[in-house]
């Protein structure tokens, strides 16, 4: 049976060690920084384990916007691809020109269109200015990236009809489980609003935005569609203040299993976050 890990570690749980010299008083602020993370967003990171420079953008969300549908094919074969879909960057882009691949499976092609709409949703609610970090937005998104594959899509694990799931299955074949969702869906809708709570603290908006990507990763939101909607999401928050969208290549995806697998069996996101920044640009 594959070990499944429980979520959560209290904060009671951490062990500070005495001392006054500065390397331990640095490492009880850390711990005491760890502890807030953990209880507010679910992860714990390192920002000096993270270059926030490499993040692309002019701060002209106009031509942020316009990089961001030139290469949108390009960013929809990836993050298809990263779900396993078998379609090329070619026959991504018959499909999204209107005319149908033969040879691929109905799912397939539903996956990559579902994609395109909410990467275009995405985008028409920034250039209109309505693009906020907020379940509102987050359930929208997810309903269209989502709606083929996921049970109740556009709501919270709890919220409909169907409850359980939250199971995330890592790269090396164990299972680690996502935060319980409660009765109808209120333990989550409860660490959402930690969470956005905690963002309103942070003033950089690259950081609010691999926070929020990596946190309601961890949490496990929906039934499915997680990983997409969380770097839609993030991807909003980056483009509505001039920075560009995260696209992570496929050619990079056994470094992102690496990166999941450690968020999901350590809540440590740091290695996470370290790549989606590398890959907004």
């Amino acid at each position: 049976m594959a070990n499944r890990r429980k979520w959560g570690v209290g904060s009671d749980q951490y062990v500070k060690r005495p001392g006054s010299n500065e390397a331990t008083r640095r490492e009880r602020r850390e711990a005491e920084d760890q502890d807030e993370q953990l209880a507010l967003t679910g992860i714990t990171w390192a920002w000096s384990g993270i270059d926030l420079d490499v993040i692309g953008g002019t701060g002209d969300v106009e031509r942020v916007r316009h990089r961001f549908r030139a290469n949108l094919p390009t960013i929809v074969w990836d993050a298809a691809r990263l779900e396993g879909n078998t379609f090329t960057l070619p026959e991504v882009q018959t499909l999204l020109d209107g005319v149908t691949v033969e040879g691929k499976r109905l799912e397939e092609q539903q996956q990559v269109l579902a994609l395109n709409d909410a990467y275009n949703e995405l985008d028409r609610m920034v250039g209109a200015g309505e693009f906020t970090l907020s379940k509102e937005t987050s359930d929208r998104l997810h309903a269209l990236v989502a709606r083929y594959e996921a049970i109740e899509a556009g709501n919270f694990r709890g919220e409909g009809s169907v409850t359980g799931g939250g199971s995330v299955r890592l790269s090396t074949g164990g299972v680690v489980d996502g935060r319980p969702h409660g009765e109808g869906g209120e333990l989550l809708r409860t660490a959402y609003q930690d969470l956005l709570d905690y963002l309103r603290g942070i003033d950089d908006p690259r950081q609010r935005a691999l926070v929020y990507a990596a946190a309601t990763t961890r949490h496990q939101l929906y039934f499915d569609g997680n990983k997409r909607t969380a770097k839609l999401m993030a991807s909003g928050e980056l483009m509505k203040h001039g920075f560009d969208a995260i696209s992570v290549p496929y050619s990079r995806l056994h470094e992102q299993n690496r990166a999941l697998d450690r968020m999901f069996e350590t809540d440590d996101a740091t290695a996470y976050m370290r790549l989606l920044a590398d890959c907004a640009r």
